[in-house]
């Protein structure tokens, strides 16, 4: 029985914090065994994960996936490389797009969709520290700017 719906299960909140955003696309991610088990309990993260082009194939690194505790000798290593399923046109674009200067591969989510594992990459451009300073001193702007808001209809 398939289960309908989606259940984000890890994001990477520090994503769109050290870089700009460019384009996301939806990958499976082939798992092992037991894998599985423990994303649908939660215990993952993709804080330092990004992803690589090798030989045609794009896989994941450092998403660390804690091992299911009913597991025994069938958990694999936490942080292995895991291979994203894409079609080779999905390839092609994103070789074409971190070929470009700066570019770099990078998860934002890990969600379960329809009972099937996948994952939101984007093609990513990495922020300089003054962008940064930038980005927080517009977001200050704006709170500071609805709190006028809220105080004025009182």
């Amino acid at each position: 029985m398939k289960k309908i719906g989606t259940k984000v299960v890890a994001t990477n909140r520090k994503a769109r914090h050290e870089f700009f955003i460019e384009d996301t696309i939806e990958a499976g991610i082939a798992l092992k065994g037991t894998e599985v088990k423990s994303i649908r309990q939660g215990k993952l993260n993709i804080k330092d994960s990004y992803a690589s082009i090798d030989d045609g194939e794009v896989f994941i690194n450092n998403m660390h996936i804690s091992p299911y505790e009913q597991g025994n000798i069938f958990n694999q290593d936490p942080l292995r490389k895991r291979k994203l399923l894409l079609n080779k046109r999905e390839i092609r674009r994103l070789t074409g797009d971190i070929m470009q200067k700066g570019y770099t591969l990078i998860p934002l989510s890990v969600y379960i969709k329809d009972g099937l594992v996948k994952v939101e990459l984007a093609t990513a451009k990495g922020k300089k520290l003054y962008d940064k300073r930038e980005a927080i001193a517009k977001k200050d702007a704006m709170r500071r700017m609805e709190q006028q808001q809220s105080l004025k209809y009182r």
